[in-house]
């Protein structure tokens, strides 16, 4: 075959092709030819390449070949599918990119590029459809209520243009039907995109060679529609009584669906046991409709555009195949600089506004949100005006949308009576609160009538853009952002009343609910409205609220908190996922320091990850109210400054930096309150400056610290500064500095420090350390010279033979307490099965040995069993899985257990003991003495053979209680007979891995 008839040579994406073709080596080219032959590989509806051609065809034959059946297009299509499926993610990643490259050349080309041209009548169809969708948009888009003195972008504005473009042109990746799922915070510009999408394509401009119709859905619309089929859902805005379905159904890929809010939506509650549906014309409920559109049961090959506010959501993202998820993060922080500098006009007074934010890192993330910005800028300048002394300093979140509505309604004239403003106010909040609950943002005329809310009111709040009117509905409401409602919905439980939001539970019994909720989620909106509602606590703020909104507060709320925070010394933090920086975080917001230290009077134990300003900022101001603090994990990643760095040219970086080092010295006070008995540094980048600070208060005669754990501790030099605490430090009793590579300086203070008579350490870990040879040296001296240390990990170190040579001659001293040792994966063989033999039969303190992923051997295990067999070897627990063993080695541990009662656990999983290594095992432990409790058979290569010797130990042995078999291949029938052991009376098997 003539290559350059099929291939020019001026075509550089071809050239790019071949060489990527070239680049395979011989097996690969085979593959990549067998995947041509695989339809699943293939685009649809395209003839498969003869095998006859393909067999013996070099790479640029074989390219002329592709060219011949494919379009360029589509050989770069079928080619990333097929390197996707070999596992080449570098070339993939290679393609993707030439991909793209090439899609935008073409869209220059030629940005308006139709299909070919359809019959006159349809033309018509989509010509009036458009016309229709236009209107409709326009309309929608008239409704939205802007502030007055809200900021226009203009550079935003232009963005979105060439965001839609990279949304929604064909990414050339072969991933077909295509998912788009734009995410991100309320009033980020998600909607907006998805309803520029809708009018773009309306006027002609966007999409109209892709897309031969385009459909918008509102979520909240679908939710309040009866029953209706597919078919008229798409007929709803049709400009005449029926849609054109058969079209439809014929060229399904030129369908876009853009699904607007799908957080609004009431999904089913069990998505899994819906049945399958196809049929366009199924009367159904609308929720099930937009379920079979989601999961490309109705129409597989249409591309959908979704917009959540909800990221990556759980219900989601179960029913999406292969979704493309954007995040959606509205303005930069460039926007949010531009946006105060032009509302405030002078830039000095903008740069201190936004340098306060900036600190504030919830706040300044939550302006990406454009109405954030306006509510923001409206409620500080509204301030400054009133107040000439007015202080940023003083401003928390809470505090700026309270003084915001505050001076909203200071102006407002709103005809309602002294009256009827509290249970007006309670109304607006009830509504608000149930609304989250619910996840319901959009209020019909019902609900309004139903909460009796007046509508001069709701006048007033439409006016002051409190509320908006929804732009879908005409008589639905909805608050202006989110966070209003968010707001409103904390202040209806810090109002006076009992009755709860959503009609059972009381008022104090939602509250609890909430909190434990948000607390334990990292839901935005949850924590926003956790936040709030502490904020709301602030005593000063609450007075204003009642003296400009006339509403009224409770007295008891304080007491009601004070009442659910009894219990968080019952509460397990860690198994319920507890967020203490954002407990901590709501704390801060109080501002109210003698009811912070009465809540945090219950917390026993604080996990925290300090990895910014805000993060020091609020665990400085609640860790030192913390008294009863006694467990306490730290990570710190955020820099603490040098106090010799608090001089700089601009005072207000001084004052930065100082308090940043008075924050830090606040934490550390956490150890004086005499409760402190386990610190865990681990993942901390701390400097020098920083830890003498801790190390300061450390050795501070009120610190009981009994557990201290420094993993992963960067960098490593700091230790030494710790190691200085802890001589003659008689207190401490558990140390672990796994993780860092101590090197000879740090690892000799720390042997030097433990041998120090008052030195009491009972447990001490060293996995993954790096050690040296000297530092076993040091060691050996160690042990006999301390009769306290009973527990001694030294995992994950290349400790070998010789190691382990100058270990046991310690193990042996009489002196030696050591009770438990940990060896896994230190490289041993042979030669240290016979230095622990040794030790073993001399030592009579240790009863835990742990040699784990060790090279062991059939030889190393029967040296060692010589030494386990002897009546006087105390060692109770021995793990040995992973140490390279066959069934061999089983009659030699069979003996051990014959002959050595003292022997509890067993684990020898992850070895090639098979079947016949169990059953020399079986007929020891179904022997009336046999005291072996625990054994692990995980992963040793057992088939049904072995089943029943091992149901006749289940009937018959009185000790064994625990017993993991998990990765072993028993069958139906292997299982079936273990399971008829296990339901006998006489099995006593507790737990079964």
């Amino acid at each position: 075959m003539n290559t350059s008839t099929n291939i020019s040579v001026d075509n550089g994406s071809y050239e790019k092709l071949l060489s990527y073709l070239m680049g395979l080596d011989q097996y690969q080219l085979e593959e990549f030819k067998l995947c041509l032959q695989s339809p699943q590989l293939l685009l649809e509806n395209f003839q498969k390449i003869p095998w006859a051609n393909l067999k013996a065809t070099d790479p640029t034959n074989l390219l002329c070949l592709l060219n011949e059946y494919f379009s360029e297009r589509q050989i770069w299509e079928v080619t990333f599918r097929i390197f996707e499926k070999m596992n080449l993610p570098s070339l993939c990643e290679e393609i993707r990119a030439e991909m793209n490259e090439i899609a935008q050349v073409q869209e220059l080309q030629d940005p308006n590029q139709e299909e070919p041209e359809m019959p006159e009548e349809e033309t018509v169809h989509r010509r009036r459809y458009r016309d229709r969708m236009k209107a409709k948009i326009l309309v929608m888009w008239d409704h939205i209520p802007w502030p007055e003195d809200h900021i226009y972008l203009r550079n935003v504005t232009e963005k979105e243009h060439e965001e839609l473009k990279s949304l929604l042109y064909p990414n050339m990746t072969g991933a077909q039907p295509q998912t788009i799922v734009l995410e991100g915070r309320a009033g980020v510009g998600k909607t907006t995109l998805a309803m520029k999408v809708m009018l773009h394509w309306a006027e002609g401009f966007l999409f109209q060679h892709r897309f031969s119709y385009v459909f918008y859905i509102s979520c909240h619309k679908m939710k309040e529609m009866e029953d209706t089929t597919f078919a008229d859902l798409l007929s709803q805005d049709w400009p005449d009584s029926q849609a054109p379905i058969e079209e439809f159904i014929c060229h399904p890929e030129r369908l876009l669906f853009v699904i607007d809010g799908f957080e609004e939506m009431a999904m089913p509650s069990k998505l899994s046991d819906s049945p399958p549906c196809t049929d366009w014309y199924q009367q159904l409920p609308v929720a099930r409709i937009l379920l079979h559109l989601l999961k490309k049961e109705l129409i597989p090959t249409a591309t959908l555009l979704i917009t959540t506010r909800d990221y990556r959501n759980g219900a989601l993202k179960k029913l999406l195949l292969n979704p493309w998820f954007v995040l959606i993060s509205g303005f930069t922080e460039g926007d949010r600089s531009e946006y105060f500098f032009r509302y405030f006009g002078d830039r000095n007074i903008a740069k201190k506004i936004l340098h306060w934010i900036r600190k504030n890192e919830t706040l300044f993330h939550s302006c990406s949100a454009p109405l954030v910005c306006w509510t923001v800028c409206s409620s500080l300048k509204r301030q400054m005006a009133r107040n000439p002394h007015f202080q940023l300093s003083t401003q928390t979140t809470t505090s700026l949308y309270a003084h915001f509505f505050s001076s909203l309604f200071a102006t407002a004239e709103v005809s309602l009576s002294d009256q009827s403003w509290p249970e007006q106010w309670r109304a607006l909040c009830s509504l608000a609160a149930e609304g989250m609950w619910f996840s319901n943002f959009t209020f019909a005329k019902e609900a309004i009538e139903h909460r009796r809310l007046e509508a001069s009111l709701i006048d007033s709040l439409l006016s002051l853009n409190i509320l908006r009117k929804a732009s879908d509905c005409e008589d639905c409401i909805a608050f202006t952002h989110q966070s209003f409602q968010v707001f409103f919905g904390a202040m209806f439980y810090v109002l006076r009343g009992t009755e709860g939001s959503i009609g059972g539970p009381t008022r104090h019994q939602e509250m609890r609910v909430l909190l434990n909720d948000a607390l334990a989620d990292t839901n935005f909106y949850w924590n926003q409205m956790a936040l709030f509602f502490f904020g709301l606590l602030k005593r000063d703020l609450a007075r204003e609220l009642e003296d400009t909104l006339h509403c009224k507060m409770s007295s008891r709320i304080m007491d009601e908190l004070l009442k659910w925070s009894e219990e968080l010394d019952k509460f397990d933090t860690v198994s319920n996922h507890f967020e203490f920086l954002q407990f901590f975080h709501c704390l801060y917001e109080t501002q109210e320091e003698n009811f912070v230290r009465q809540i945090l009077n219950h917390l026993l134990e604080a996990d925290l990850n300090i990895f910014g300003n805000l993060q020091l900022q609020v665990s400085s101001f609640c860790l030192k109210h913390c008294q009863r603090l006694s467990k306490l994990r730290l990570s710190v990643s955020s820099p603490i400054p040098h106090a010799e760095l608090t001089f700089d040219l601009e005072n207000l970086e001084m004052r930065l930096v100082d308090s940043k080092i008075r924050q830090w010295q606040d934490i550390c006070s956490v150890f004086c309150n005499g409760n402190v008995s386990e610190l865990d540094l681990s993942n901390s980048e701390l400097n020098t400056s920083s830890m003498k600070k801790l190390c300061y208060k450390l050795r501070n005669p009120r610190c009981k610290l009994q557990k201290l754990t420094c993993k992963s501790i960067t960098p490593v030099r700091i230790l030494k500064e710790l190691v200085l605490v802890l001589y003659g430090n008689n207190k401490l009793t558990h140390l672990n500095l796994s993780s860092n590579n101590l090197g000879v300086t740090v690892s000799t203070m720390i042997f030097r420090t433990l041998r120090h008579s008052a030195c009491n350490l009972k447990y001490l870990c060293l996995e993954k350390c790096n050690l040296s040879a000297s530092s076993y040296q040091n060691l050996a001296l160690l042990l006999p010279s301390t009769q306290r240390l009973t527990r001694l990990c030294l995992g994950f170190n290349q400790l070998q033979d010789d190691g382990v040579k100058l270990l046991c001659s310690s193990l042996s001293h009489p002196e030696c307490a050591l009770e438990r040792l940990v060896l896994w994966f230190c490289q041993l063989g042979t030669p240290s099965c016979r230095y622990l033999s040794e030790a073993l039969l001399r030592n009579k303190s240790l009863t835990h040995l742990n040699l784990r992923k060790n090279n062991l051997g059939d030889e190393g295990v029967k040296v060692l069993c010589k030494a386990l067999s002897h009546l006087d070897c105390n060692l109770q627990n021995l793990d040995l899985s992973d140490c390279s063993f066959t069934t061999e080695s089983c009659g030699e541990l069979a003996n051990v257990l014959k002959h050595n009662h003292n022997v509890k656990i067993l684990d020898i999983g992850n070895n090639d003991v098979q079947d016949d290594g169990v059953k020399r095992l079986c007929k020891v432990l179904k022997h009336s003495n046999c005291a072996l409790n625990t054994l692990g058979l995980e992963k040793c290569n057992l088939t049904p053979a072995c089943c029943q010797p091992l149901s006749s130990v289940l009937r018959s042995c009185k000790s064994l209680v625990n017993l993991n078999l998990l990765g072993n291949d028993f069958g139906p029938d292997g299982v079936n007979t273990l399971w008829k052991s296990l339901r006998r009376s006489t099995c006593k098997l507790r737990k079964l891995g």
